[in-house]
């Protein structure tokens, strides 16, 4: 195949090429750099908990901590040379706990000893001691440093190894989302993320804290705003709540960056090539590099990252060319860049400062031109060589924070952070009618695409205190705020799509934990938020009237409520339920953009009213030797939510009253050290309010709800270089409403082999490994439209190469 006049040929090997010389000529590098496994550290004794948190951070690993179990001891301090278990030992004397590491870093546990008996410098101890206990991870999410294995709600951390497997396979961001958290729909594959939900809601993505959705003008891109391969791990909270303020009303997915490893210069390089395996051709290769380089020099951290990925053309099962989305946008013909700069700073023994740069662009290289495929003969939208009309679409962000820490300000922990993020999401033209203007251009003739902006600047203020009540207490208070200025406008001929509009938010908030008995904890809070739109007076577009519109202001004040109960009769089993609120708004681009009675008024429209989600949850989790069992019923109902619609040739949304149920359930078994297996099961039902009369009469389609997912998956270690992954995702057919959109579910099946060379380590993965054809949940039971009608790639192979010096 040969590349239009306008596209002149470029070898997609070429980075490759130049990547796998770079890793070559730094891997014989490698022995002059010194891995520092051993560095001398100088903490004064103090408060253990700050001292812990300070070793961990200068040695480079992570640490989970309980802040009611170190609230009153001390520790002797560390001074000299050390390694990290001895340092971890010294700092832990006379303290009563030893230090044990796990997958996830390290954490605490009590030392047994008999009465009165001092406690001897405590061991490291590992994997065998570990299965005998619930791990303990705090999740940042919660705001609280809350256990992820006593939390009240369906809580998932998905640590670095879970995601480096996915990005073996694939690495798209909401494949790798939609793999490792069954509740969350199946990805799209594209640019647009709409519809990909977390138990039937809309998730609140979060890099390190930062929201990156945007309240004004959701664009479905929210999962495309920083490369997966930057990640430390992923915290997923489900289920509605309002704890990080806005947007939660399906849960919150915390994106957690990277940390700087031991050793004052460490590099880390990354390349991989992805094919098809029939057709292929240097059209159709993928391929990505990426670049860290981080350490720590005595109170100074840093870390920097950059990737590159230049996506090529993907096959279906058939070896078709898949359907390039050119209004939407696509991965697939795609370029990507990715920068991540961090530093910090130790300010004592106690406080810590640390700044944060992301910048994430992907843009279409617009080679392709989608050909409507035809639903009732099964035949897939395809795509042919030729460059689509206007500008290829992207995805510009940039995302900047500033946090300060102090660990013991007059007993209390502080975190502190000021954020801003600037977002641009360009999509791609069409002539469609919504576009279409006689003053411009003749009716049918006129192409245009839309512009999305947003610029958002916060803060987030926490205090915690976890010894109060002779240590029963754990009290946590704070305040957030969120400015937001956003637009969407028409970029070929400038007209107002969606007009200047500015969301303000103050929130307070607090949150307790209080142990009624030893066996049964009661969880609390409560949040108020004081937010405010304001919309500036436009006139619609000739679609709609040309109507003018008057601006205005709505002020929004609401009080959100949360409590549970997490009772733990024996060790290591928790039964827990909760209820919760969540606090998002309606798409207010969709209701803006689509006035068009004349006489309106901002302050006269109730579609802009808040939608408060509530959420009830039912669950346990237990862990008997090399068992893992996790499982929950839940259901979260509006009375005045909202739905995405298709209405011609738009998408408008609906506001009226939903009710979804689900189950989410997940076993796990640890054969020995070397292989472990999970099996995870998600249900999904959603019904509205279609006419108005109370009634939950209507099923919500798949533009709304995941369908029912089982995913089954084995890791190996077979020796001590050689390890693979296998997982199986199937997607449960189902019926709704409309006839034309029932699916017919599917099952995927994908591995991969590692193996550690004498420098670095050499991958093999094959996704989708029988090369099943199949079209996409989405294209089945979103919508109906030949344009969109996509099959999901074939079977892939993807070989790559990491190295470490």
């Amino acid at each position: 195949m040969t590349r239009p006049k306008n596209h002149p040929p470029r070898s997609r090997l070429l980075p490759l090429t130049l990547a796998l010389h770079l890793s070559v000529a730094m891997a014989a590098m490698a022995p002059l750099v010194a891995a520092a496994q051993v560095r001398s550290y100088s903490i004064p004794p103090g408060p253990l908990g700050a001292a812990l948190t300070r070793f961990a951070q200068e040695a480079g690993v992570s640490i989970a901590l309980d802040a009611r179990r170190t609230a009153t001891l001390q520790s002797p301090g560390l001074s000299g040379t050390h390694g990290v278990d001895e340092g971890f030992a010294e700092l832990l004397k006379g303290s009563g706990y030893s230090i044990e590491k796990t997958s996830a870093g390290y954490r605490l546990v009590p030392v047994a000893a008999p009465p009165g008996a001092e406690i001897a410098a405590p061991p490291v101890t590992t994997g065998a001691a570990r299965s005998e206990q619930l791990q303990e991870v705090t999740v940042a999410a919660s705001r609280s440093n809350m256990e992820a294995a006593k939390a009240p709600q369906t809580v998932q951390i998905i640590e670095q190894e879970a995601i480096a497997q996915q990005l073996a396979l694939s690495t798209n961001s909401s494949d790798a989302l939609s793999n490792l958290i069954p509740s969350y729909t199946p990805s799209r594959g594209k640019m647009n993320g709409s519809g990909e939900t977390l138990r039937g809601r809309t998730p609140l993505i979060l890099i390190d804290g930062v929201p990156q959705s945007n309240p004004i003008r959701p664009t479905g891109r929210e999962a495309h705003t920083i490369d997966f391969s930057m990640l430390d791990r992923i915290e997923v909270v489900q289920g509605a709540n309002a704890i990080n303020g806005l947007g939660a009303t399906g849960g919150t997915i915390n994106l957690i960056t990277r940390i700087p490893e031991k050793g004052s210069f460490n590099q880390h390089l990354d390349v991989q090539t992805t094919m098809p395996t029939s057709k292929i051709d240097g059209d159709t290769l993928s391929t990505k590099t990426s670049y860290r380089a981080d350490g720590r020099l005595d109170r100074l951290d840093y870390l920097l990252g950059f990737s590159y990925e230049d996506q090529g053309l993907y096959r279906d099962a058939k070896g078709r060319s898949i359907g390039a989305d050119n209004t939407q946008g696509d991965l697939m013909d795609s370029r990507t860049y990715d920068f991540l700069g961090k530093l910090g700073y130790q300010l004592g023994n106690d406080q810590r400062v640390e700044l944060s740069l992301n910048r994430y662009r992907i843009k279409s290289d617009a080679s392709y031109t989608a050909v409507a495929g035809d639903r009732a003969r099964g035949i897939p939208t395809t795509s042919i060589e030729r460059t689509p009309p206007g500008t290829p679409p992207w995805n510009d962000v940039w995302t900047a924070a500033a946090t300060y820490s102090h660990y013991d300000l007059a007993g209390w922990d502080l975190s502190a952070m000021v954020f801003h993020q600037k977002f641009e999401a360009l999509f791609g033209a069409d002539n469609s009618a919504t576009f279409q203007d006689t003053r411009i251009a003749p009716n049918g003739t006129l192409y245009d695409q839309s512009r999305a902006t947003s610029s958002k600047i916060g803060s987030k203020v926490t205090l915690t205190k976890a010894d109060l009540f002779d240590k029963r207490l754990k009290l946590t208070a704070g305040f957030d705020t969120l400015f937001d200025k956003g637009e969407q406008d028409l970029y070929g001929t400038g007209r107002t799509y969606v007009p200047h509009s500015e969301y303000s938010d103050i929130s307070l908030f607090t949150q307790a934990e209080f142990k009624l008995l030893d066996q049964l904890t009661l969880h609390g809070g409560v949040r108020k938020e004081y937010a405010d739109l304001k919309v500036d007076s436009y006139q619609s577009l000739a679609r709609y009237n040309r109507v003018n519109v008057g601006g205005g202001k709505l002020d929004f004040d609401e009080t959100l409520y949360n409590v549970g109960l997490v009772f733990e009769p024996v060790k290591n089993l928790n039964l827990y339920t909760s209820y919760s609120e969540g606090f998002g708004m309606p798409d207010v681009g969709r209701v803006l953009r689509a006035i068009n009675i004349p006489n309106q008024s901002i302050a006269n429209l109730s579609t802009l009213a808040p939608i408060v989600t509530q959420s009830v949850e039912v669950g346990g989790r237990y862990k008997f030797g090399n068992w893992d069992f996790d499982a929950s019923y839940f259901r979260s109902e509006s009375d005045y939510g909202a739905r995405v619609v298709r209405v011609g040739d738009a998408f408008m949304a609906a506001r009226e009253k939903n009710r979804i149920d689900g189950l989410d359930a997940s076993v796990g078994y640890r054969f020995d050290r070397a292989h472990k297996a999970k099996l995870s099961y998600s249900r999904t039902l959603g019904r509205y309010d279609s006419n108005d009369d109370g009634s939950l009469d209507a099923r919500l389609d798949g533009l709304n709800i995941a369908p029912d997912r089982l995913i089954a998956s084995l890791s190996s270690q077979w020796t001590d270089r050689l390890s693979s992954f296998v997982q199986v995702q199937h997607a449960r057919s189902r019926t709704f409403d409309e006839s034309e959109k029932n699916f017919k579910g599917y099952t995927l099946v994908d591995a991969s082999l590692s193996y550690k060379l004498p420098k670095g380590t050499v991958r093999l993965a094959v996704a989708n490994l029988f090369n099943k054809n199949y079209i996409t949940y989405y294209s089945q039971s979103a919508l109906v439209e030949p344009l969109r009608y996509f099959a999901g790639r074939g079977r892939t192979l993807t070989v790559g190469y990491s190295v470490d010096f």
